[in-house]
């Protein structure tokens, strides 16, 4: 029977405990993804949120607790149905030598085909909307190891695309782009989300961009969630000062109003 509220929470979390061996980095965690939401995972470098991103999308094992998808237990949906209803763009992915930028995105069809894959009308449809989504079908017929890195992350971000899913997650989507590119890439996830009512979820270390694209934060501690809320509830100078172990000026964005910082000291 599917959950009530898994429409308005189509990720939920009940005592996860993620880990690696007997590593344990995400212990007993209970969160709710708002559904048709922009939202943004923030917290210094191994606090959890890739490892949490990662078991969301079925990348990784759980070590206790569940997830849930729209209600159900994910680990028991089909992969093919996980993968209709979720994308992933995970940190440093990895394709075959050769492999040209339009092959990659095809790939995002698969979970839409059969067991012996026909390219259809609308999965040529899905796959050029995703070139241009990106900006890379000029870039089709190049192989990706001829790309630049800021294209080559072009390249996966419109893989994830052309899966055409209700949510999409990304992990540090921004890496290895420019200013400009980081945001286009950012841009296009609002555009997205306010467009198709995408869910959308990213992994961000930048916190004025998490602020400035995102509808929810959820600051994350020691494998804990430390806040959750709008950024005008979450980033204050008590999470800089516990999260990030920064001192900062916390100013009023003058195009968004909403809170930009300014660190300029370490408290340790």
């Amino acid at each position: 029977m599917t959950d009530p509220d898994s429409t308005t929470t189509p990720l939920a979390t009940t005592g996860l405990t993620l880990g690696y061996g007997k590593s344990i980095v995400v212990p007993n965690l209970d969160l709710r993804l708002p559904g048709g939401k922009v939202t943004s995972i923030i917290g210094p470098n191994g606090c959890g949120k890739s490892t949490l991103l990662r078991a969301l999308a079925r990348l990784l094992p759980t070590s206790g607790g569940h997830i849930d998808l729209y209600g159900q237990a994910l680990h028991t949906l089909p992969s093919r149905e996980v993968a209709r209803r979720l994308a992933i763009l995970p940190q440093g992915p990895t394709a075959p030598e050769g492999l040209s930028v339009e092959d990659l995105v095809w790939f995002g069809r698969h979970p839409h085909q059969g067991r012996f894959p026909v390219r259809r009308e609308d999965d040529r449809q899905a796959v050029h909307w995703a070139l241009d989504q990106t900006g890379m079908r000029v870039f089709a017929g190049r192989p990706l190891d001829a790309l630049s890195g800021g294209q080559r992350q072009r390249a996966w971000i419109a893989m994830s695309l052309a899966q055409q899913t209700d949510i999409l997650l990304l992990d540090e989507p921004t890496t290895y782009l420019d200013q400009s590119h980081q945001l286009e890439v950012l841009q296009l996830a609002r555009r997205l989300n306010h467009d198709q009512g995408k869910t959308v979820v990213m992994v961000l270390h930048d916190l004025n961009q998490a602020v400035r694209y995102s509808d929810e934060i959820i600051a994350m501690h020691g494998g804990e969630v430390y806040a959750q809320g709008p950024a005008e509830d979450v980033l204050t100078h008590d999470l800089l000062r516990d999260v990030f172990h920064l001192k900062g000026h916390i100013l009023s964005d003058p195009d968004t109003g909403r809170p930009h910082v300014i660190p300029y000291a370490l408290t340790r």
